[in-house]
């Protein structure tokens, strides 16, 4: 079942709008589903759909609340995909982790589901390290994270399983970032990096041009695996 849910902000001043899907049994965790650059799409609302039909309860936050409720755009549409990174041009990263935050708190307080963990895309990729820096989620996944090598001095915080699935060849996240990344990470013991090489940024979507069904079934079993061993 799938229902659009009201979160409160962590401040208690405002509430934004989740996409909640639950499996047909009690669930085994929760997973907060953190947006692209794209909104809570229907690319986002499935890879809910399939983690309830796992057992979990998914929650896909809109971050974009502030700036524009609602969005869901399409990245293979080019007017979309500009208005897409004019939206990510002024969004407040901080912000959207502690709305994420509050989504861990409203599973694990309101929905009574105590263990939570995050995965998120591109930009949520992105946030799903600064989860991991910042909160007490406890797994995180990001799928080609965009700009962490600017962020490895919270490294030193992570203090729960992180996973990090690397597009070799992506046209966001060049082989020198992805350098950093390992330099910087490869000796955490929290960490795990995995490489895709020859494979681009948003090779996970789920559906799209941007989608490679081998690389992407590879990342999700690895994720799932990731889940099954930390969410118990």
């Amino acid at each position: 079942m799938s229902e659009t849910v009201s979160i409160s902000t962590l401040d208690g001043d405002g509430h934004f709008a989740a996409w909640c899907a639950r499996p047909a049994g009690p669930p085994r965790a929760a997973i907060v589903v953190i947006q692209e650059i794209f909104g809570v799409n229907a690319a986002i609302r499935r890879k809910c759909d399939r983690l309830a039909a796992d057992g979990y309860l998914a929650l896909a936050p809109d971050l974009f609340w502030r700036l524009e409720p609602g969005v869901e755009l399409d990245p293979d549409i080019e007017v979309e995909f500009q208005r897409a990174l004019a939206l990510m041009g002024r969004f407040d990263q901080d912000q959207g982790v502690a709305d994420i935050e509050a989504t861990i708190r409203h599973a694990r307080r309101e929905l009574g589901v105590p263990k939570v963990g995050v995965v998120g895309y591109c930009l949520g990729g992105r946030l799903a390290y600064m989860v991991a820096a910042r909160t007490d989620a406890d797994a995180s996944v990001g799928y080609y994270a965009v700009g962490i090598p600017d962020r490895l001095r919270e490294k030193h915080a992570i203090a729960n399983p992180l996973m990090l699935h690397l597009a070799g060849a992506d046209h966001f996240v060049d082989a020198e970032a992805q350098a950093a990344m390992h330099a910087g990470l490869d000796d955490h013991p929290k960490v795990t990096l995995h490489d895709y090489p020859g494979e681009d940024h948003g090779f996970a979507i789920e559906s799209g041009r941007r989608r490679s069904e081998a690389a992407a079934a590879l990342a999700d079993s690895r994720t799932a695996a990731f889940f099954a061993e930390h969410l118990r």
